[in-house]
């Protein structure tokens, strides 16, 4: 098989969202004809909390090459934390080395971290060999034009602007999680070839939520503790929610009031709905829930929980709450990780919404739509009745249609990444 290089340098046991993207492709690759080595920094060198969980998920058959960076206990003394920083001649020197013993056909780097992205010409020159580059986020970007002049951010942005293009120059092809990060690449460089440019999902993995169900995270953030029914929301909470979220909490008072002892079964949890890793203390939800009576029902842990904490919650609730915004563009993918761990649902999103439309066709959920905000006090009775089903556990639908949520599995991922390689060295 042709063999590609993986060039991330964050990798499992690190848990920073950007490594699934390599995770997926060293688990699903060689399925689709290609052998991937991953090149990365050692453990030994990530800050954030690692966990040992989520590199189990990895197969021992995939080929990892670890590299030394610079200690970040130094590296801070001068405002460097950045891996991609701290490693970079190192990831440099293990591609050379990589490249001579293992011949790879195609070089992939995905970010973030960016700064690794700039070895694409240097790759290019020195061994001719065709580069993929993968922007996970966008390296430039609005918020980033918002930072206040001479801020760490601003200088940042500066730097993005400036190397950015650097990069993409010597690409052979760029792939974004999305069609709409592509277009704002392109339009801000007019000799890129859209072409070549592909928006390819991060996608998700149902062998993960199998896996969590037989071995759930040890001492985890949320509890979802025996003889309650656990509800779950698992996200950052959408600053236009607020509406849906009181109706839902408006649904449950009235349950409540009706079905005092059944409705006090219920334990509605939302996590990481701040999306920062230390919560900020800001709480969004329990406002909400104390201005309808419910609170003593609501749970809020602002803070974004590790990944594989997230999945159990998904893969271990009774059910969970799948809510939009009053907009009508919601993203869908965010839908896709609930859609895979098979756990029954309620969802509230806009009649024009693409989550909707999805979800009302998969199936496994109670899914409910609405065109204006006037419209939401119609769906009381029907959220009401969800919520009771859930207490009362008799809620039985079948599975979600995995047709539904095929494209954007980690191994289809996989294939569209495999498909774009044999097009490029054919």
């Amino acid at each position: 098989m042709p063999t590609v290089l993986i060039i991330a340098p964050h990798f499992p046991p690190a848990t920073v969202a950007g490594v699934h993207r390599a995770r997926h492709m060293a688990k699903h690759l060689s399925t689709h004809g290609w052998t991937p080595i991953i090149i990365r920094a050692g453990d030994e060198h990530y800050t954030e909390v690692l966990d040992p969980d989520l590199a189990r998920l990895v197969p021992d058959t995939v080929q990892q090459i670890k590299t030394s960076a610079f200690p970040a206990s130094i590296a801070r003394r001068f405002g460097i934390g950045d891996i991609g920083l701290r490693a970079y001649f190192q990831i440099k020197d293990a591609i050379r080395l990589a490249i001579e013993k293992e011949r790879p056909e195609v070089i992939f780097i995905t970010g973030s971290p960016f700064y690794p992205l700039l070895l694409s010409g240097w790759i290019k020159k020195r061994f001719g060999l065709p580069v993929v580059l993968d922007f996970q986020d966008p390296w430039v970007s609005a918020e980033g034009a918002l930072r206040p002049k001479l801020s760490k951010g601003a200088l940042a942005h500066q730097l993005a602007l400036t190397l950015e293009p650097i990069a993409l120059r010597h690409a052979d092809f760029v792939t974004s999680v999305s069609d709409r990060q592509n277009e704002e690449m392109a339009n801000r460089y007019s000799w890129l070839d859209r072409s070549r440019m592909a928006g390819i999902p991060i996608g998700g993995d149902p062998a993960d939520f199998e896996a969590l169900r037989a071995s759930p995270p040890q001492n985890p953030i949320v509890k979802l503790e025996a003889g309650r029914i656990h509800l779950s929301y698992v996200g950052t909470f959408l600053p236009k929610a607020g509406p849906l979220v009181s109706t839902l909490f408006e649904a449950l008072a009235q349950f409540r009031s009706e079905a005092p002892e059944l409705a006090n079964r219920l334990v509605l949890n939302f996590v990481g709905t701040s999306n920062q890793p230390n919560g900020g203390g800001t709480h969004l939800v329990s406002p909400l829930a104390q201005a309808a009576k419910v609170d003593d029902l609501v749970r809020e842990v602002p803070q974004r929980v590790p990944f594989l904490e997230a999945l159990h919650i998904l893969a271990n609730s009774n059910g969970l709450m799948l809510i939009g915004s009053d907009e009508p563009h919601y993203t869908a993918s965010k839908i896709y990780p609930a859609l895979m761990s098979g756990t029954p649902f309620v969802s509230m999103f806009h009649q024009a919404s693409s989550a909707h439309d999805i979800l009302s066709r998969a199936g496994g959920g109670f899914s409910h739509s609405f065109e204006t905000l006037d419209q939401l006090k119609a769906l009381l009775p029907i959220l009401k009745q969800n919520l009771r089903l859930f207490a009362e556990e008799k809620v039985e639908l079948a599975p979600p249609n995995p047709q539904t949520y095929q494209d954007y599995t980690a191994s289809s991922v996989a294939g569209r990444y495999a498909s774009l390689f044999d097009e490029i060295i054919a």
